[in-house]
């Protein structure tokens, strides 16, 4: 039986103007995989991912998922597809409770016409079963501006499981907060590899990559040097590809 990978990038490039941030990259992602994305400021990390999430189109390069050649040209078509994006600054609205957080724009509602209501007992529940899911203490009437950073990440990872992703591409998402929400928000990732989502780790923090990631992707000044499973490099080889020092491997 042929293995199918969940998503793949054939040749990718992006230029704006005469910059080429990101220049003919490829890799394929496998279902439950987590994968560090590493590499200096200008490497071209986030310009890939907003490709991988519909914000940019490439220049040229193929995207596939399950096999299947794919054009997006917004988000929401991303979304469509099974990819949802964790934001560093997360795109919580500290006034509102936790399930209107993860329900913000997609919204349950009752009856007919205009005088249709927002259903917050299901909202409520099913937030419950979600952070019950991801085993987080989040409470779905907790409001987010009393929340940690750590139950903040848990607010907005659960925010992917509504639409049944397949791929959640997380930006720096231990950066600023404590040791011990760095090892809540770990810890959600591994949950979501359990149900066999795919996680895609964007982080500069060596540890926390090396703690939960299965393989490394390093870019440097737009390129991939390196796509290495993390049982078989190590911090300082890692190290060295970002910054030049090893020039590929």
């Amino acid at each position: 039986m042929i293995k199918v990978a969940v998503l793949e990038l054939k040749h990718i490039s992006k230029h704006f103007g005469a910059i080429e941030a990101v220049k003919d990259v490829s890799f394929s992602l496998e279902p439950g995989e987590v994968i560090g994305l590493m590499g200096d400021n200008g490497a071209g990390k986030s310009t890939l991912v907003k490709m991988m999430a519909g914000n940019f189109k490439p220049n040229s390069g193929t995207i596939l998922i399950d096999g299947k050649e794919i054009v997006m040209n917004r988000p929401v078509e991303a979304r469509e597809h099974g990819i949802e994006i964790v934001h560093q600054d997360l795109a919580l609205c500290d006034n509102l409770t936790a399930a209107a957080n993860v329900y913000l724009g997609r919204e349950l509602r009752l009856g007919f016409g205009p005088l249709r209501i927002l259903d917050y007992p299901t909202m409520y529940r099913r937030a419950a079963e979600i952070f019950a899911e991801l085993k987080s203490e989040t409470r779905p009437r907790d409001l987010v501006k009393k929340m940690s950073g750590g139950q903040r990440q848990a607010v907005a990872i659960a925010r992917t499981r509504l639409s049944n992703a397949k791929i959640v591409l997380m930006d720096e998402p231990t950066a600023a907060i404590s040791v011990r929400q760095v090892a809540e928000v770990l810890n959600l990732i591994r949950r979501l590899r359990d149900q066999g989502i795919t996680v895609v780790l964007i982080s500069h923090r060596m540890p926390d990559l090396f703690a939960v990631a299965d393989r490394v992707i390093v870019m440097r000044r737009g390129t991939k040097v390196a796509d290495k499973e993390i049982s078989k490099s190590s911090p300082e080889e890692v190290t060295g590809l970002i910054t030049g020092a090893i020039e590929t491997v």
